[in-house]
């Protein structure tokens, strides 16, 4: 009666999620800022439930599948990058390089080389359309698949690039439980990503090809647990060319390879690490080489540099740094600050690397969390997707504040709200505060996961 009951909930449940999800999928405008609030807190709760519960990992599976099948077909509405995939993956279909074009130069001419070019660049606005793109090799692949599969209809291509962040999940479910088991924890942890809806929403409903990056991000965090450093560093190198950001977490591993038992034991080791890094660098430099040109490095460069330069959305300690600017120079020092911000996140990112313990795997996990979170808290540009990676790493560790982040991310959101868009900032400062306030409490106070026992264990009792 009792595993009844249960199942009956789970149903539930489950049918009033994929409701929601198709509402949100299909139905809900950005602009609707109070109606998102709701159906967001609504499936926070849902997911809450769920995860809290003892159901088994394949009745859990299937509900994380089936959530990301209802976006199927579905043309993303809470963002617009995913027009500019598009357009360069038509672009490298046509033989060009994306990364010296603009589209707004084609536009501006009257030039057209790819179908529905004036739909694309009206989608992706004039910011993106202004800049050159920023999106490494891999993901470029992903872009030209989608492009060979469906060159004249943006739906079309929008089908293959969500089939392709689907699959991506499916990878990061089954090698994250194997890694999750081999590190001694509950593999049923991996649906706190898996589940989460803010995965579900942003990355496989908006089109963000964050899963992709994380499955060979995990993938090289199995395989370095299994000690195959070797195929663990071209995984890596796979994971920056679809995502840059997991170049920053180099530094971490040096203790891992050059201290034994407590000490620093240099010989053969070094050159293990050397290795190591050499692979992940030259591999990355290798899959830009069908992009090569003289003008790569510097439209790359220039286009990474504008996040740090120019962009600001949802920040935290730079808005604070803003204010000071203005108060005593009258104008907002964003060049100034934007160079300032990354050279303390690399000092915090050595002193992780270097002070903390390092040597196991969990280690190197939670340094990549501590290190990555901090790095976003200085940036001038954090965008609601970036949260993805903060949240498959906490997977691994005892901290559970990138999952509430997850949650209060949405206050972002309320910058659309407005046309033009604008922030808010009394909801950016409600964000950041409950962020920080349990992040603190998590420091200070043992962490508890937040699923329940190992699903494994009950599989066979409860037959769900």
């Amino acid at each position: 009666m009792f595993n009844t009951n249960k199942r009956f909930i789970l149903v539930l449940i489950t049918v009033i999620s994929c409701l929601l999800y198709y509402f949100t999928a299909y139905h809900l405008e950005r602009t609707s800022f109070g109606k998102l609030v709701l159906i967001w807190s609504a499936l926070f709760a849902c997911y809450a439930f769920i995860v809290k519960n003892n159901y088994s990992f394949k009745s859990l599976a299937i509900i994380a599948i089936l959530f990301r099948l209802v976006f199927l077909v579905a043309i993303p509405n809470l963002s617009q990058d995913f027009y500019r995939f598009i357009w360069d993956g038509r672009m490298i279909l046509t033989g060009l390089n994306p990364y010296i074009f603009l589209p707004e130069a084609f536009i501006d001419d009257g030039i057209v080389l790819i179908d529905q070019a004036e739909e694309l660049y009206a989608g992706m606005g004039q910011m993106n359309g202004s800049h050159y793109t920023n999106y490494p090799p891999l993901n470029q692949l992903c872009f030209y698949i989608a492009a060979l599969f469906s060159s004249e209809s943006i739906l079309g291509a929008a089908i293959v690039m969500r089939i392709q962040i689907v699959l991506a999940d499916i990878g990061i479910l089954y090698i994250g439980s194997k890694l999750l088991r081999r590190l001694g924890k509950n593999p049923s942890n991996i649906f706190l990503y898996a589940l989460n809806p803010f995965i579900i929403i942003e990355l496989t409903g908006n089109l963000h090809f964050e899963p992709v990056m994380l499955f060979f991000l995990v993938l090289s965090l199995y395989l370095f647990h299994k000690k195959k450093w070797i195929l663990s560093a071209f995984m890596l190198a796979f994971s920056v060319s679809v995502k840059l950001i997991p170049l920053f977490f180099l530094p971490i591993f040096l203790k891992r390879f050059l201290v034994k038992n407590g000490k620093l034991e240099l010989e053969g080791n070094a050159v293990k690490l050397l290795l190591f890094y050499s692979i992940v660098v030259l591999t990355t430099i290798v899959l830009f080489l069908p992009f090569l040109s003289e003008f790569l490095i510097e439209s790359y460069s220039n286009s990474v540099g504008l996040w740090f330069r120019s962009f600001e959305f949802n920040a935290s300690f730079y808005y604070v740094f803003r204010e000071v600017g203005y108060l005593f120079r009258g104008y907002n020092e964003i060049a100034v600050i934007g160079k300032i911000l990354p050279v303390l996140s690399v000092l915090f990112l050595l002193g992780v690397s270097l002070f903390r313990k390092n040597t196991s795997t969990i280690d190197i996990i939670t340094s990549m969390l501590l290190a990555l979170s901090f790095y976003y808290f200085m940036s001038t540009t954090v965008h609601p997707w970036y949260l993805a990676t903060l949240i498959i790493l906490s997977v691994f560790t005892k901290y559970n504040y990138p999952l509430v982040w997850s949650f209060v991310i949405i206050l972002s959101y309320q910058a659309y709200a407005n046309t033009p868009w604008h922030e808010n900032l009394w909801f950016v400062a409600l964000e950041y505060v409950i962020v920080f306030g349990y992040l603190i409490y998590e420091l200070k106070k043992p962490t508890q996961r937040l699923s329940g026992k190992n699903c494994y264990e009950k599989e066979k009792e409860s037959g769900l």
